[in-house]
């Protein structure tokens, strides 16, 4: 099994939405249910090749 690199664990948590990131905090316990499982998809996306997702918000190079 590979090592996850903390500096991508950190990256992935960056980078996951932020109503996910916010909602883990919330009083409301049903809420940090779906922000958790929300943070915890988005960060193995990030980690995982597969499938290879674009982030709508990075600018293309190309077209």
């Amino acid at each position: 099994m590979e090592r996850i690199d903390t500096h991508q664990l950190s990256e992935a948590i960056l980078h996951a939405p932020a109503w996910a990131r916010v909602g883990i905090t919330m009083p409301d316990e049903e809420m940090r249910e779906k922000a958790a499982t929300e943070l915890a998809n988005s960060i193995l996306e990030r980690l995982s090749d597969y499938p290879a997702i674009p982030d709508p918000n990075q600018l293309s190079l190309f077209k």
